[in-house]
């Protein structure tokens, strides 16, 4: 394709959002299959839940800050080169994850695979942003659902292989079979030249200027959109991290479930259901904000997932509503990965897409930092109720805030900046 002349055609686009859906797919069980292996670790090494729940603290710290220094190379020497690096970190760090015998080598994994997650993450959903000005939101949307759903077709065979040849195994093997496919597609991967992809849409105030990272770090619009993400994903990544645990001290983790011709054991059920809707949730809220604005949409999700976590708090012990509550937990929480990321570019443009919101998407690990805490208010109170409660509350707060005070604030932004390039125009 030759740079400037000429849009891409669809097939081309859509076959770049292909890959950078797989790509997540293979990474996806770094975050959410690592529940399953909690237990295993604590049973063989005995180092207590909440030193092990550090690790996954530190992964996805290192999976989030680090995602602007990986977007700045992304989008001055393209996406090839960081996701390939990255497959080959994720799965160093699943094999060291294996053969770990200390906290401090499961710690550095951690740190290794976040950095390698990252990677792959920052550039895939970057890369969509960039493709896709039409279809901001559902692009988004669909490249995160391959992070959010991606390893729900894995839980009953990492499960079973944890349970038949031991979770170091199962560490090795999938760590390397999931990093040499991320590996294999970076090779194909490329970001649009200038004129291949579609222009902005001004209905969802799309910015037709690009602002780099420090101008837009200059605009208070970029604060309250970070503040927003803290607060709603803190609660989905206590769940996240915890939902095993969880479901073990409600007393109903092994307690069989029938739903739509379907038993398993309730924390298994859970588990696979809560992947898929974190998964649909992300190209369903994404294309709903296409249509219908992103501070609209970001108001009704987070106040679904406001619901959902209180509910769960209440009626989770009996086993089917734990299913089913979760389920809407996970589905009004996963859409914030297509939400922030789309309305971020369309606020900031898109050249430097891949690192200004990879900037937002540190929020991720701010967040983060919140999940160890959820242990701590856990055993302070004697039960979840109070990790719940906290929770709803974050979310209730980002749902005002969203039409309160980000639609607003981005309206204003989007006038002065209009005005200043129509001064510009006059002027010229």
């Amino acid at each position: 394709m030759t740079e400037g002349k000429s849009l891409a055609s669809d097939g081309y686009r859509w076959l770049q959002l292909l890959i950078g859906i797989v790509c997540m797919v293979m990474i996806a069980n770094l975050q959410y299959g690592w529940t399953l292996f909690v237990g295993p670790l604590d049973s063989k090494y005995h180092w207590g839940r909440a030193g092990i729940q550090v690790a996954f603290s530190l992964f996805v710290l290192c999976e989030t800050w680090l995602v602007p220094v990986e977007g700045w190379f992304v989008d001055r020497f393209g996406p090839k080169i960081v996701v390939l690096i990255g497959g080959i970190l994720v799965a160093i760090a699943w094999v060291m994850n294996g053969y770990a015998d200390s906290l401090t080598m499961l710690y550095v994994a951690a740190a290794i695979g976040g950095v390698g997650a990252g990677g792959v993450y920052g550039t895939c959903v970057g890369n969509a942003l960039k493709w896709f000005p039409d279809r901001r939101g559902l692009a988004a949307g669909l490249t995160a659902a391959g992070f959010g759903a991606g390893s729900a077709v894995t839980i009953i065979p990492i499960q079973n292989m944890i349970a038949s040849a031991g979770y170091e195994a199962t560490f090795i093997w999938f760590g390397l079979g999931q990093g040499i496919v991320v590996v294999a597609l970076a090779l194909f991967l490329s970001a649009p030249r200038q004129g291949q992809a579609p222009a902005a849409v001004a209905k969802l105030g799309q910015s037709t200027r690009d602002f780099t990272p420090v101008e837009m770090l200059r605009t208070p619009v970029f604060y309250v959109l970070y503040a927003m993400f803290v607060m709603v994903g803190t609660g989905g990544l206590m769940a996240t991290a915890q939902l095993a645990p969880i479901a073990d001290d409600f007393q109903i983790a092994k307690v069989s479930v029938n739903l739509i011709g379907i038993t398993l054991p309730a924390l298994t059920f859970a588990l696979s259901i809560d992947r898929i809707m974190n998964g649909l949730t992300r190209p369903f809220f994404g294309w709903i904000s296409d249509q219908i604005g992103r501070e609209v949409t970001m108001f009704i999700a987070f106040g679904i997932e406001a619901v959902g976590i209180w509910a769960l708090s209440v009626f989770g012990t009996n086993p089917v509503l734990f299913v089913i509550l979760s389920g809407l937990v996970f589905f009004a929480w996963g859409e914030i990965y297509s939400l922030f990321p789309s309305t971020c570019t369309d606020t900031y443009g898109s050249k430097y897409a891949t690192t200004n919101a990879g900037l937002l998407y540190t929020a991720k690990g701010t967040a983060a930092l919140l999940v160890p805490f959820a242990n701590v208010l856990k055993d302070a109170t004697g039960s979840w109720h109070a990790v719940f409660i906290v929770a709803a509350v974050l979310n209730g707060l980002a749902a005002v805030m969203a039409l309160g005070v980000l639609k607003p604030l981005r309206n204003a932004h989007n006038a002065r900046e209009t005005g200043i390039a129509t001064a510009k125009v006059r002027t010229a």
